[in-house]
């Protein structure tokens, strides 16, 4: 029969050496990542992306371009992070996984920060804050906002730095964290009398 339906063994054996050595790279890249070893962890990452793509492994893809956006945003390397997080954003985003866009969108708001798009990362942020306390996550929403006063502090604009710090220092006193309120603040008086 001309017309095969079923693959050839040496087609299934190929996809699955593929599959193994995607994974293999994969390991690699996180071990020479947690030994420091940056260059061959992005060789290694690059080469499971690579793999993961001639397979259509699309979670494979999104979990290899987001240790590719990790190493570019260590090494400064905007442009190229943004890239490759929003590779790993469309797929996360396409399966619905929540907790990974969320984890996404903070390296997109790093990158443009490193890019000097405040506006961008501010309107990002607020996205953001409106999420987490619409699903009543206080915590996330005070790392947002002194993130936020961060973005504020680069732009020069250091009363709505000062506001930031003073909205974080309320969700604290709500939660009866008064030294961790007084903190904040301090900090935001600190600002405003240009320290």
């Amino acid at each position: 029969m001309s017309n095969e339906i079923i693959p050839k063994m040496s087609d299934i054996e190929a996809k699955n050496e593929t599959k193994e050595q995607s994974n293999a790279d994969y390991k690699t890249g996180l071990d020479f990542l947690k030994n420091g070893e940056i260059t061959f962890a992005a060789n290694a990452f690059h080469n499971a992306l690579m793999g993961c793509q001639e397979l259509g492994d699309m979670h494979g893809v999104a979990n290899a371009a987001d240790k590719l956006a990790d190493i570019c945003l260590e090494r400064e390397e905007y442009p190229q992070a943004l890239q490759h997080i929003e590779t790993a954003f469309a797929i996360c985003n396409k399966e619905q996984d929540q907790s990974s866009t969320l984890s996404l969108r903070m390296k997109i708001a790093k990158a443009k920060t490193g890019m000097g798009k405040y506006d961008e990362v501010l309107a990002l942020y607020y996205e953001l804050i409106d999420f987490h306390r619409g699903s009543l996550n206080p915590q996330a929403t005070v790392e947002v906002m002194e993130k936020i006063a961060e973005v504020y502090l680069l732009q020069d604009n250091s009363s709505a730095a000062a506001d930031a710090y003073r909205t974080i220092a309320g969700i604290h006193t709500n939660f009866k964290h008064n030294r961790t309120a007084k903190t904040f603040m301090d900090k935001a008086a600190a600002i405003e009398a240009g320290k």
